[in-house]
């Protein structure tokens, strides 16, 4: 009898770690890139004094109302739609306040073409779905549309921080 219970114990130490639950949906996919700072140039789409005057007007931001603004460009989501990817990078990355929530990230991937403005839950009401979705169409994209990445991702910023640094 205790050679079966030795045995059934050995089992399970075995087998535990093919029983463990699996990831959450958020963490699959291709590995996600390095927080480096509140602006993240993967895709190299702006000049270091761009770089440098966009994240000190996220520190402002945040010294002042304590949200939490971050920039990622990415050369390419890697097959993964920007959503999933942006809510697995705000996870990830843990933007935004514990149980405020008020963290926002503006990520732009050129490959795909694709501009994405992911908000927490407590930073909803003055950065809805349709303001974002405003900001895109009409600051971001009429930049972009004339190439100029940086001017468009860098008026982004101002009109969000125009509703959230109140």
């Amino acid at each position: 009898m205790r050679q079966l219970a030795f045995s059934l114990a050995a089992l399970l130490l075995v087998a535990a770690p093919g029983l463990a639950p699996a990831a959450h949906w958020w963490e699959a996919g291709p590995p996600l890139p390095v927080l480096t700072g509140r602006v993240t140039d993967e895709a190299r789409l702006l000049p270091p004094a761009v770089a440098r005057d966009i994240d000190q007007r996220l520190a402002r931001l945040e010294a002042a109302t304590g949200h939490q603004f971050v920039v990622l460009t990415v050369p390419s989501l890697r097959g993964q739609r920007i959503e999933d990817f942006g809510i697995r990078v705000g996870r990830s990355w843990g933007i935004g306040r514990k149980g405020i929530d008020d963290g926002v990230l503006l990520i732009v991937a050129p490959n795909e073409r694709k501009v994405r403005i992911e908000v927490g839950y407590g930073l909803e009401k003055p950065l809805s779905d349709p303001l974002c979705a405003t900001i895109i169409r009409d600051t971001i994209l009429p930049r972009f549309q004339k190439s100029d990445m940086a001017g468009g991702i860098s008026a982004g910023v101002n009109a969000i921080i125009a509703r959230i640094g109140r």
